[in-house]
């Protein structure tokens, strides 16, 4: 019996990740205690790699199974990007867009990222993000190889876990919300397991196809810079994290490392 209890909280954390931050449907309330909270936040990289898993399983399939072009592989695996996650971080970023290109004071930022409805910047800057995505998994696929599926799967690996650092370690710009609900119950001790997962990964790389080894690393290099560069300039921009600055970092991360796997089949041997 004790080790179905035991069990019953990591469980119940990966379903409040999947209730929040997916389209699964968790038909259940779930506990929002400190306990199964810190747990989700444990499980965010999980989360990310299961995102990764549909990507690459549903784009090997769309390559091997279907008659489908690359335009029409690379717009389904683009639609699927958007779809798994319900669109929570691309409104994050639409709103704060809205509220940066402002050029108002912190408070007046804060209060726009509020506000409902969508303005210009806002609309242009979900264009640019989606469009420029679009563009790198098309020429991604139209240059596929064995390496694209591994690089793949470890974006949103990447982006999640820099979604907990984030999280704990940028202050909550306001006494509300997701980004204080978090953080409010959440120890910042939840990320000593973010090494481990990482470690495991390249592990499971270097046995699988260590051919990548080295762009793996890149990518994750890229991550921490990114991470460093978020923390300093969300502060600055906002005074602190809120649930949609939040997206718009994941949406943000996402998009360079789609940039910088673009590249990678460009200029590297992959």
């Amino acid at each position: 019996m004790k080790k179905i209890i035991d069990w019953c909280g990591p469980i119940k954390g990966m379903l409040i990740n999947l209730q929040f931050f997916t389209i699964v449907p968790i038909p259940y309330e779930l506990p929002m205690d400190k306990k199964h909270m810190t747990y989700a936040v444990k499980f965010f990289p999980l989360l990310g790699l299961l995102q990764g898993a549909i990507f690459v399983g549903a784009l090997y399939l769309l390559t091997n199974y279907t008659p489908f072009s690359t335009l029409a592989t690379a717009f389904i695996l683009w639609l699927l990007t958007i779809i798994v996650t319900g669109g929570l971080h691309i409104d994050g970023w639409m709103d704060a867009s809205d509220a940066f290109f402002s050029y108002q004071q912190i408070d007046k930022r804060l209060e726009i990222m509020k506000d409902p409805r969508t303005g210009a910047f806002g609309v242009i800057s979900v264009i640019i993000l989606l469009s420029g995505r679009f563009l790198f998994i098309y020429e991604i696929i139209d240059m596929l190889s064995t390496s694209s599926f591994i690089f793949i799967l470890t974006l949103p690996f990447l982006s999640k876990s820099l979604m907990g650092y984030l999280l704990l370690n940028v202050p909550a710009a306001k006494q509300e919300g997701l980004g204080h609900f978090f953080q409010k119950s959440v120890p910042k001790n939840a990320l000593f397991i973010y090494p481990f997962y990482i470690l495991l990964y390249l592990v499971f790389v270097i046995l699988f196809y260590h051919q990548v080894i080295e762009f793996v690393l890149i990518l994750i290099l890229i991550t921490l810079l990114a991470g460093f560069f978020f923390k300093r300039k969300i502060i600055k921009w906002f005074s602190g994290i809120t649930g949609d600055v939040l997206g718009a970092s994941v949406e943000g991360v996402e998009w360079i490392l789609w940039m910088s796997i673009w590249l990678l089949h460009y200029f590297a041997t992959v």
